[in-house]
């Protein structure tokens, strides 16, 4: 009589527990990496949204001829709060104040960043274009996080005196980037 052997294929308890503890110690070293990953596109995401909104502030008063205003906006109705509450792009007609009239028109709302990243601008609460396009103002936008070595990780966008918007960059090589006047970009403590 012939002998019928069947293999049983598939693992053992043991090989399983050894895979899966493999698998945590992996994951254990990968997640703060992830971590970070996530923060980094928030950040660049956010600051991308800010460069969005002033490029279409500066083309909108041209296309309209007259003075529209970028302004921090807790509610997306009026100019107040702080710039981490948001921002609103409106077309302002009287051009003088930077304040939300009952003639003005809102072009866009952008709504609070995300809880823990801070936004600050170094030279006031609101930004106008002239119909030709010129910007009032010449400054920075600092956009940090909450983490610990958050200069390492700070974004800024530079508003030039023409108007134009540029990212900052980190011309030096120490991993900070530098402001409109070269100054090293600093979150707040």
């Amino acid at each position: 009589m012939t002998e019928l052997r069947t293999t049983i294929k598939g693992f053992t308890l043991i090989e399983l527990m050894i895979t899966l503890a493999i698998a945590a110690i992996l994951l254990g070293l990968a997640a703060p990496s992830f971590n970070d990953l996530i923060k980094d596109n928030r950040l660049t995401t956010q600051i991308n949204a800010l460069s969005a909104s002033l490029n279409l502030a500066r083309s909108e008063s041209i296309k309209r001829s007259l003075t529209v205003t970028v302004c921090k906006s807790t509610g997306g109705t009026q100019c107040g709060g702080e710039w981490s509450d948001g921002w609103i792009v409106f077309e302002d007609s009287d051009g003088t104040d930077g304040n939300v009239d009952a003639n003005d028109t809102i072009i866009r709302v952008n709504s609070a960043l995300t809880i823990g990243n801070t936004l600050n601008f170094n030279n006031g609460n609101y930004v106008k274009y002239s119909s030709t396009g010129f910007g009032s103002i010449a400054g920075t936008f600092t956009l940090c996080d909450d983490r610990d070595s958050a200069n390492k990780y700070a974004k800024a966008l530079i508003i030039s005196p023409s108007g134009r918007t540029r990212v900052a960059t980190d011309n030096d090589g120490d991993g900070i980037v530098e402001g409109g006047n070269g100054e090293k970009v600093e979150c707040p403590s």
